[in-house]
């Protein structure tokens, strides 16, 4: 790398850029000045300057004002999002000034955040008023993505990756884990995960339906009805998909549906049967006219998980939500919402 390369980002002005976007926006130097609030010499000599860092023409000038060369076009695209950056930027840092001492960044599959995290985010933020949660709704593999992409500081969903034992991270005492016993890790190169919670999946099928009698049944018998499924995408469909193809059969899906409310209103006016977790769908009760029957696949049984790129290095803030997180799972209230 030439040693100007290296060398480029001390030599950019971000009063520049800010002008430059300012004279895109508004195709005339002279309307950016005065919207500026600065001499139009002025912004032609930061424009002129700034093309000469770069080496190359940004703007045709012409009578009626300018317009973007090639170049012009690809840096008006940099610059917006290299200010808009610096704007979320220091709106995150105002939060300090504000008192909020920390910021946790998560991205959660809709099974974790239906079931589990609106009563244990809510039980944090009272204990830490001063942390800022940010929680977005993804599907697993959205999730994956975001932690290893770091878009996220962490990740709570069912996931099949294997990832590799946290190390420095403060685990609890052995046999206060998983609800089945000690911390668990599996182990990949790219990512770490951590026991958070235990889901059932179930089918749901219209009060009266054939199988509504039934206590419990493997999914291939579900397969002579129409179903209702989630994202193409998500871990429950894909999970069906497989449970399906190991069987020789196909789903015989009737529509897809984005959340697990709207799934149950389409079952429960005749459009299929569907699978979801037993929480989700003991906590959406009266929605309609619905029950639900055990399925006897191993593949029901599931983990939910906390993900991270890796825990020891997590800010303070995020390892206090992991601990407190993993701790609301082993309480006796926990348990009995489980079940």
């Amino acid at each position: 790398m030439k040693p100007s390369e290296r060398n480029f980002a001390r030599r950019i002005d971000l009063t520049s850029l800010q002008l430059f976007v300012a004279v895109c926006e508004l195709g005339s130097i002279g309307k950016a000045a005065e919207r500026e609030f600065i001499a139009a010499s002025a912004v032609s000599k930061r424009l002129s300057d700034l093309e000469a860092t770069l080496g190359t023409p940004l703007l045709y000038r012409h009578t009626r004002g300018v317009d973007l060369t090639p170049a012009g076009e690809s840096l008006l695209h940099h610059a917006r999002s290299v200010l808009f950056s610096l704007d979320k930027m220091q709106g995150e840092l105002s939060e300090y000034a504000d008192g909020v001492r920390g910021h946790v960044r998560i991205h959660a599959s809709i099974s974790a955040i239906v079931q589990f995290l609106p009563e244990d985010l809510g039980r944090f933020a009272q204990e830490h008023g001063e942390i800022k949660i940010d929680l977005e709704e993804h599907l697993s593999t959205e999730v994956l993505r975001a932690v290893q992409e770091g878009a996220a500081d962490l990740g709570i969903c069912n996931t099949g990756v294997k990832s590799r034992a946290p190390t420095g991270f403060a685990l609890p005492p052995e046999g206060a884990g998983s609800p089945r016993g000690g911390p668990s890790v599996t182990r990949s190169d790219e990512l770490q995960t951590l026991p958070y919670r235990e889901d059932e999946l179930v089918l749901i099928v219209p009060r009266g339906h054939a199988l509504a009698q039934r206590e419990a049944i493997a999914f291939e018998d579900s397969l002579d009805f129409d179903h209702v499924g989630l994202h193409a995408n998500s871990s429950i469909y894909l999970a069906m998909q497989g449970a399906a193809a190991a069987t020789g059969r196909t789903i015989r899906l009737r529509i897809h549906v984005t959340g697990l409310d709207a799934m149950c209103r389409m079952i429960h006016n005749g459009l299929g049967v569907g699978v979801m977790p037993r929480r989700a769908f003991n906590l959406m009760h009266g929605v309609g006219a619905l029950d639900c029957v055990a399925l006897t696949d191993a593949w029901a049984q599931r983990r939910i998980e906390l993900v991270a790129r890796d825990f020891s290095t997590l800010p303070v803030t995020a390892r206090l939500l992991v601990e407190h997180l993993r701790a609301s799972a082993r309480t006796p209230q926990a348990a009995a919402t489980s079940t």
